[in-house]
This record gives structure tokens, sequence and C-alpha cells, in this order.
């Protein structure tokens, strides 16, 4: 009777991490590619209302600049090359088109506030929008909702469609050191120590918002209790899972690089 096949060695198989560049040009390349592809990721799924929907990425080199998708450019469309780079002033220094100011205007403050982020996305999102205009945080209902746990907030206040630097600071303010946040009456906002990670956790935590919904709709839903939710958190809510479990995504958006032909 033949034995069983010897297990291959872990250390032989292949396992995606986050890359490394110490050329500031590669990683800028790496990062316009990731920020363009999860503009069309984004644009698939929905999360863009006419010129409204934005994920913004700090350079490599020049920390007080910001590589941004254009003001009126689908983002299914939206391609590496289209992106713009904005100083913290929100000039364009590189690029051919304008930049939505109010928008770029919340991000800048968030960058500012925030060093360690490297990608900040904001989109007005369906479900999103929903618990947003009932003032509400996540609560603890599923697994994936427990990455949210304790690290997101709400801006209980409507801040209108023009933002000022004041406004900015103030929606940099209630973020504080957390991943997401709730801005009441507009939507969710995530942040990452990579593109990947912010806009992981922008889908994550819009699915999150659908769940809720939907479970409060059909009955009294269940939460998850305090220790069992924080230690999930502390399991799922890393940036390296957030960029682990964006690659699936990824891979689909990669696998047709011609903007607005994407697999969703």
């Amino acid at each position: 009777m033949a034995g069983q096949p010897a297990p291959v060695p872990s250390e032989q198989l292949l396992f995606a991490m986050p890359p490394e560049h110490e050329d500031p040009a590669e990683e800028r390349a790496y990062r316009k590619e990731r920020l363009a592809g999860a503009l069309r990721l984004f644009g698939g799924l929905g999360f863009e209302d006419g010129v409204s929907g934005h994920i913004t990425a700090r350079d490599p080199e020049y920390e007080d600049c910001f590589w941004v998708n254009p003001f009126g450019r689908s983002l299914a469309l939206t391609a590496a090359e289209d992106l713009l780079l904005v100083d913290g002033e929100g000039r364009v220094v590189e690029g051919a088109r304008h930049v939505n100011q109010a928008a770029f205007t919340l991000h800048a403050a968030v960058h500012r506030a925030r060093p360690d982020v490297v990608a900040v996305a904001h989109a007005p999102s369906g479900h999103g929008r929903a618990l947003a205009a009932l003032g509400e945080l996540l609560d603890p209902l599923t697994q994936e909702a427990c990455a949210f746990y304790e690290d997101h907030a709400l801006l209980d206040r409507y801040t209108g469609a023009a933002v000022d630097a004041a406004e900015g600071r103030l929606v940099a303010a209630a973020l504080g050191p957390r991943k997401a946040l709730i801005l009441r009456n507009r939507g969710l906002l995530t942040v990452g120590g990579s593109v990947d990670a912010a806009a992981w956790w922008f889908v994550s935590m819009e699915r999150a918002c659908g769940v809720q919904l939907a479970a409060r709709a059909a009955g009294k839903p269940r939460p998850i209790d305090h220790r069992s939710a924080l230690a999930t958190r502390e399991q799922l809510g890393s940036d390296l899972v957030g960029w682990i479990s964006y690659q699936p995504l990824w891979q689909r958006i990669a696998s047709t690089r011609q903007p607005g032909n994407h697999p969703l």
C-alpha cells in the first residue's frame, strides 16, 4: 500500500507580502499603480456619485505632496497616468487636470495630522451613507466588523459639501489615531499605511454597514461581546491583515489592466 506523499516544506510555499522599495521612484510607481487600481475598483463597486469619490496616496519622496484622481474623471476609467500630484495647498504640481479642491482639503488635513498614513479613502458608498444618516457607529455584529471595534469614530455633525481648512482639521481630529471615520450624513472615510489597506478597510466597512442595516431590519441583532470583539480586532485589524485581505480584489483588477474592464 502506497504511503502518503510528503508535504511541501512550508518555506517553499508562496505567501504574498507588501513589497519594499529602496528607490523612491520605484515606490512612487508602485503606489500610483495601486492607487489607480483601487480607484477603478471603487468605480466598479459603485462608490462614486457624479464627481464625488476620492483616494489619495502620499508621495514617498515629497511628504507634503499627494497623488489623487483628477476632477471629473470616472473612477472606473482611471489609469496611473491620469493621476495628479498635488501639494499640501491643493496646487497641481504634476498633471494636466483640475483637482477637486473641497475633497482634497479634507484629505490633506488627514494626511498632515497622520504622518503614519499613506492613503486616505472617502467615497459616497450606499450602505456607508445610510448608516451615516443614522449617526451611528458600527456594532460588532460579525467577525469582519470587529476589525473596526473601538478603532473608528463618528463625526456627529454635517460639515457640508464645501470643505475649508478648518473643517478638514475637524475631520482629522475626529478620526484621531483610528483607521476609520463615519461622517454623519456623508459616509465613510478610511486610512491605511498602504493604498491596499486603506482601500480594503473602506470596502470591508461598507459591507459591514450593509450587514448592520440588514440585521436590524430583520430583527434584533446580537452583538459579539466586548472581550471577543477586542481579541478579533487584534487578529484582523492590522494594516498588514488589511493589505493581505485586499489582494484577491487587486488580482481581479490587475487581471485586466485596461481601465473600465475589470471583472467585478
